[in-house]
């Protein structure tokens, strides 16, 4: 693209942002609904890019193929700071170091900037040089949908009809007296095992976008839960004459299985997801360190290489906007009282700051090459 087609195509107007604020709005709430209710997110980028030429053309308002790609970008950026969010704040209030709200604005923010900072210099040599190695199948199915949606495709259609669908199905659940939002069945001879489905148009909505191996794997977590780690626990606690911890009032025997589940099973289920991640960062070292080296080295190639005139629409933003940005969140960490919890003293929230900035950098350049290499 010329610098003259560039200027007579509009792309980062009043419109487009306002339009994937809004959609920013709705998606990160329903991701942040959906990861607090089952530990799932999904990406919001196509989505987001049908809905917001549906939009425009709702208000009759023709949109440029840019302004489209501004808007669907701001909206899909939400869902991964509410991921980031949902993920890690919680832990807090498990805790019991429940942070005041501005106190969460600020981490998001600091965490929003730091991110940005960091991928600003590692878009050319991932996006641009990199394009024919890393196949970018989100975005390139992102960019179709923008083509073929701004064309006068139907697509939209298809996203206000699953909402529609899934608005009926919640209405209909809502009577509880003509549909059960849950169902359970007990299961004989196990002890207190119990098989329940909750029907939830959210939750099928998830399955379906996730597919069906990693539905697959929740079903059978929940096979393991309901049948055998629960059973297993009320047996070998019906003889037990005290409370086994961490219950500290009721004996296992006076239990139902909700309450085992929510008591110990959940716990187990915790250990094992954590476990999960330790051998899956530990597996993937390898690949995470050839990455970054490979990440390090198009750098280094890039910084060598003779600058010419680059167009406007491949220009990147400025050094000091990158390394401005990095070093205001490691100040802002390091300086100012209430960003981290816990009443760190001056030397302990710098260490903590410094952290921050550098492992924030490594796993952006990291997750980055990563991501983009092997998503679909």
């Amino acid at each position: 693209m010329t610098r003259e087609r560039s200027a007579d195509v509009a792309e980062f107007t009043l419109k487009a942002v306002v339009a994937g604020i809004v959609l920013g709005i709705v998606f990160g709430a329903a991701n942040a609904y959906l990861g607090l209710r089952v530990a799932m997110t999904v990406s919001a980028s196509i989505p987001a890019a049908v809905m917001t030429v549906a939009v425009f053309k709702l208000f009759g308002s023709q949109a440029t193929i840019l302004e489209a790609n501004i808007s669907q970008t701001i909206g899909s950026a939400s869902t991964a700071l509410s991921t980031g969010t949902i993920f890690t704040i919680p832990a807090l209030f498990m805790w019991g170091m429940a942070p005041p709200y501005l106190q969460v604005v600020t981490l998001c923010f600091l965490g929003g900037v730091l991110g940005l900072s960091a991928m600003i210099p590692l878009r050319r040599m991932l996006i641009v040089k990199a394009h024919d190695e890393l196949p970018y199948p989100e975005g390139t199915a992102c960019a179709e949908v923008l083509r073929a949606t701004a064309a006068g495709a139907s697509g939209s259609e298809w996203i206000f009809r699953g909402m529609l669908v899934g608005a009926l199905v919640k209405a209909l659940l809502s009577l509880a007296f003509l549909f059960p939002s849950e169902l359970n069945v007990a299961v004989p001879v196990l002890p207190k095992a119990e098989l329940a489905l909750e029907l939830a148009p959210a939750l099928f909505g998830v399955g379906f976008i996730l597919g069906y191996r990693q539905a697959a794997v929740c079903v059978a977590g929940s096979i393991v839960s309901s049948l055998a780690l629960t059973p297993l626990i009320a047996w070998l606690g019906a003889s037990l004459t005290a409370p086994l911890y961490p219950e500290t009032t009721r004996l296992v025997a006076d239990m139902s299985s909700g309450d085992i589940w929510s008591r110990y099973v959940r716990y187990i289920g915790a250990g094992a997801v954590a476990t999960a991640g330790v051998l899956t960062v530990l597996r993937n070292l390898p690949s995470m360190w050839g990455s970054f080296a490979a990440v390090a080295a198009g750098l280094r190639e890039a910084k060598g290489s003779a600058v010419g005139p680059v167009a406007e629409p491949d220009r990147d933003m400025p050094g000091w906007f990158v390394f401005g940005g990095i070093a205001t969140v490691v100040a802002v960490a390091a300086f100012v009282p209430g960003v981290f919890a816990g009443g760190m003293n001056p030397v302990q929230r710098a260490v903590c700051a410094a952290g921050v900035g550098f492992f924030g950098v490594l796993f952006v350049t990291v997750a980055a090459r990563i991501e983009r290499s092997r998503r679909t």
